[in-house]
């Protein structure tokens, strides 16, 4: 037994309610799309800083290089690693991190570490 009547009002408003979903499968392709586009640089930015923190413990203060690559995205990002008073005193570390076209990161290493109230000698980093 059934409730549903087979009219013709009934079966134009299935007919339509097909209609309305055929132009969703275009936004279908244009969300993939759009999953798959590169994240823009502030999104990258602040997805590098949170992976680097969570992985190493470390706050992640700023990022002091940045430019995209054929890979993907290489940072250097200066990272605080011993809170020390006065904060002069603090060590901080200068970490290059690397990350794919998506914004995930795929590795990381530390390339100095420094008081933060150090300047860097002239020359001293060889770049």
């Amino acid at each position: 037994m059934s409730n549903t009547n087979n009219t013709p009002e009934s079966q134009g408003s299935q007919q339509s309610s097909r209609r309305t979903q055929k132009p969703q499968k275009p936004q279908e392709a244009q969300d993939s799309q759009e999953s798959r586009r590169r994240p823009r640089p502030m999104e990258v930015l602040r997805e590098a800083r949170a992976q680097l923190a969570e992985l190493t413990g470390m706050t992640a203060e700023t990022v002091s290089s940045f430019e995209q690559t054929e890979e993907g995205w290489a940072l250097e990002v200066e990272v605080l690693e011993l809170e020390r008073v006065p904060d002069t005193m603090s060590l901080m570390g200068s970490y290059q991190v690397e990350l794919d076209a998506e914004g995930q990161l795929t590795g990381y290493r530390r390339v100095r570490r420094y008081e933060r109230g150090r300047a860097d000698a002239r020359g001293s980093q060889g770049r």
